[in-house]
C-alpha cells in the first residue's frame, strides 16, 4: 500500500502552508483597504496578503513534494 505522505511530519508542513495561505486570503476578503486612508498603506497590505498566499502555497508544496 502506497502512502500519500512519505513522513508523518509532512502532514503538518502542508497544514501550516495551507493555514498561512488561508490567512492571506482571509485578509484579502476582509478588504483592509476600507480601513486605511492612504494608497501606499493599502498597496502594502494587499501585497503582504498576496505574499502570504504565495508563501503558504510554496510551503505546502515544498512540504509535500520536496520529500518525494
Amino acid at each position: 500500500m502506497q502512502q500519500l505522505f512519505a513522513d508523518t511530519l509532512d502532514v503538518y508542513g502542508v497544514l501550516v502552508g495551507v493555514f498561512v495561505a488561508l490567512v492571506g486570503v482571509g485578509t484579502l476578503v476582509g478588504m483592509p483597504w476600507q480601513y486605511t486612508s492612504g494608497g501606499v498603506v493599502t498597496a502594502l497590505q494587499v501585497l503582504g496578503a498576496l505574499g502570504a498566499v504565495g508563501v503558504g502555497a510554496v510551503l505546502a508544496w515544498l512540504a509535500h513534494a520536496g520529500t518525494q
